[in-house]
């Protein structure tokens, strides 16, 4: 067990008493092209953080998105908003979609779960830490 996954174990682990969101659908990711403009929320798109768009979760909420096909899941801060549509869930940072490896393909099928608000900012300390090894 890696130690992303530990600290989803630990997470999880704590009944927040809310109902948390959760998701099937699409996900893309931001175009390079879009590095350095602003977000809905006023920061700037870094394509190196681990960050995403979403059409209602409020922003600084964190998800856990799982690549169904592969079961890589990395976990994401919202800071931006995307347009309805039935056919794309979230936009993804270009650093998350290469940790659950959605680049080759440019859209994927995914599973989105909300995080509990308790810990987040020190997870997304921890999780911005982690760097890929390259072993698949």
């Amino acid at each position: 067990m890696n130690l992303l996954s530990l600290i989803l174990v630990f997470l999880f682990s704590f009944d927040s008493g809310a109902a948390l969101y959760s998701a099937d659908g699409k996900a893309s990711y931001y175009a390079d092209r879009m590095h350095g403009h602003r977000t809905a929320n006023g920061e700037r798109y870094d394509k190196t953080q681990l960050t995403a768009a979403h059409a209602t979760l409020p922003f600084n909420t964190f998800v856990q998105v799982t690549n169904v096909r592969n079961g890589k899941s990395v976990v994401v801060r919202i800071n931006d908003r995307m347009a309805h549509s039935r056919h794309r869930l979230i936009d993804l940072s270009r650093a998350a979609a290469q940790q659950i490896e959605v680049i080759r393909e440019g859209i994927a099928s995914v599973q989105l779960q909300e995080l509990p608000d308790d810990g987040q900012p020190e997870m997304a300390t921890i999780v911005s830490e982690i760097k890929p090894t390259g072993k698949k």
